[in-house]
């Protein structure tokens, strides 16, 4: 029963959350570098975080807000998240507010504001922040994390240190996932954790969630159960979906993409790249399957009707694939 609560109670993604840079899993470098720049408190810098989801930018950020102001860190930092509040009155609002004031700490007199997502904040508010960055350097430190950082308007990218971090490579995922397999007292096999890593691709907190996941179902991990869980069957589905869309089955092929949509509650950006992976295992991602792919991923996240656009891919690239298979 106590193992039973300790995995359906907690979040391993957040039990296993390292409290330090210290403890960082991969991203030595940059972890390196940050140490370096801590030393100098007075002159820190503001942050530009950007890299994949899952490669441990939000957990750098709180381990330097915990490093700054130890027990006492929520108190003086502020977390937002852009893709939630992006608009120009959270900027002008919720962060100007908070950096207002000074930290009243004797040592470190600044606070700190964490800005999750902020690719996905407007360019109107964009520029407002840029404004508060300049006018409460003296007040605040800013860490901006993103995706994409050619998204985060010039003005801004020269106001900080920019850290991109890579995805985690497959030893070190491997080696995070089989430790906590010892701490839970989770039996598993070899291949079951590399196959975790191939669902992940690199993403650490996608990883932990599978993994957490998989032992749900059974004492023992084996490939299969997270084939089953990670939804890793779902290539062999597409796979079929696209080759049957190539050979004139185009409106059953697109029944069953939106049915796995549905089961499995993907997103149109979500189903583009297993797309793409799944092409790319299929050795047909030529140049111009790459370019109808990127279109209309592009069309999607500037808020096309995903129904309407994900139909118009399928019948592109059974166009291409079937004229590749000439």
């Amino acid at each position: 029963m106590e193992k039973e609560n300790k995995i359906y109670n907690t979040f391993w993604t957040e039990k296993y959350r390292p409290n330090t840079l210290e403890k960082f899993v991969n991203q030595e470098e940059i972890i390196e570098s940050i140490l370096k720049l801590l030393k100098s408190r007075l002159e820190l810098p503001h942050f530009l975080f950007s890299g994949p989801p899952g490669t441990g930018k939000t957990t750098a950020a709180l381990c330097i807000s915990k490093f700054l102001y130890g027990d006492d860190w929520r108190q003086f930092t502020l977390e937002l998240n852009a893709s939630d509040e992006r608009g120009i009155d959270v900027v002008r609002e919720k962060i100007k507010t908070f950096s207002s004031s000074s930290s009243l700490q004797m040592d470190i007199p600044f606070k700190l504001i964490i800005l999750d997502e902020a690719d996905m904040m407007t360019s109107e508010a964009q520029t407002a922040l840029r404004r508060i960055m300049e006018t409460k350097s003296k007040l605040c430190r800013f860490i901006l994390i993103c995706n994409y950082s050619n998204k985060i308007i010039p003005p801004i990218q020269s106001r900080c240190v920019t850290f991109k971090f890579k995805l985690v490579d497959e030893v070190d995922v491997i080696k995070h996932l089989s430790n906590i397999c010892e701490l839970e007292g989770v039996k598993y096999q070899e291949e079951a954790l590399k196959q975790i890593y191939n669902a992940s691709k690199g993403d650490l907190r996608k990883s932990l969630n599978i993994l957490q996941s998989c032992s749900r179902i059974s004492d023992m991990l084996t490939p299969d159960i997270v084939q089953k869980t990670s939804g890793l069957e779902v290539y062999d589905e597409l796979k079929d979906i696209l080759v049957e869309s190539s050979l004139g089955n185009y409106s059953e092929s697109r029944k069953r993409m939106f049915r796995i949509m549905n089961i499995l509650g993907l997103d149109a950006l979500d189903l583009i790249k297993i797309i793409v992976d799944v092409i790319e295992k299929m050795n047909l991602l030529t140049p111009k399957i790459a370019e109808t792919i990127a279109d209309y991923d592009f069309r999607l996240s500037e808020g096309a009707n995903p129904d309407i656009q994900l139909s118009a891919l399928l019948a592109s690239l059974a166009y291409e694939l079937k004229s590749e298979a000439k």
